[in-house]
Order: structure tokens, then sequence, then C-alpha cells
């Protein structure tokens, strides 16, 4: 069921990811949809539409992890006007042997009923520990 209310596009959007809706997520994005992840990692970026973002950025997370072992809890949620803040928790067994747990703020801004972009605060440090163990150089070249 398609909502225009933003808050309810975000707990959508986080509940699709939490159940593996695969569907849900594709349509929670709009089309030109953006998705800043900050820092110094491989995956910090800009990540630019729906289809990089779902594809590249989402789905590189899936051979780090061990399958059937990720949990998403949506903690809280905070909306004025088109945006929306949203925290929550990700666990997950990593293929390293070790244990990814982070607690995440985004900050989405929704246009028609849509996710047209997401700023995404982390921990970076324990991404890079738990999901990048040993890289030397945290970012690739030529990406901002």
């Amino acid at each position: 069921m398609a909502t225009s209310d933003p808050r309810a596009v975000v707990i959508r959007y986080v509940e699709a990811v939490r159940d593996g809706d695969a569907d849900v997520i594709h349509d929670s994005f709009s089309e030109d949809a953006t998705w800043h992840y900050p820092g110094d990692l491989p995956i910090s970026k800009v990540w630019h539409g729906r289809d990089e973002i779902i594809n590249e950025f989402l789905g590189s997370m899936g051979p780090v992890l061990v399958p059937g072992t990720m949990e998403i809890e949506l903690v809280s949620t905070i909306a004025e006007n088109d945006r929306v803040v949203a925290e929550w928790t990700s666990k997950a067994t990593t293929v390293y042997g070790g244990t990814y747990d982070n607690r995440c703020i985004g900050i989405y801004t929704i246009r028609d009923g849509k996710i047209a972009s997401v700023i995404e605060y982390a921990d970076t440090r324990h991404v890079a520990a738990a999901l990048f163990p040993g890289a030397d150089a945290h970012r690739p070249a030529g990406t901002e």
C-alpha cells in the first residue's frame, strides 16, 4: 500500500529492508534519488539514482554479511514537512567472523511519496573495522 505521508514512507522502507522485501525497497525510491554516505570508506560518496542506490550501495552489503543474520530495528522517527529523521540499529554476523552492530541516523527527504534523498550517519570506524577489515585505502580512487 503506497502512501505519501513522509513518515509512513520512511517507516515502510525501513520495515521492507528489515523484512527483505525487494519490491517495496525498489518502489520506495524516486528514480533520481540520492544517498550520501559520508566518510572515507569504499561506500562513502553520493550514490545517484534508484538503481545505483539499491544495486551498488545497498547491494554491496550482502556479500560481507552472513545470510539470514541481519536484524534491523527502527528506534524512532521525527518528521517535519517533507523531511524525516529516522534512527535504527543494524546487527549482523560478518563473513569475516565478526559482528556488525551499529546505530544509524538517516535524514530522508520525501517527494511525491518517494524517497528523493538520504544522508546517513553511522559509526564509520565500526563500519570500517567490521565490514572492510584490512583495507589499506578506504576510499577508491576517483570517488567523492
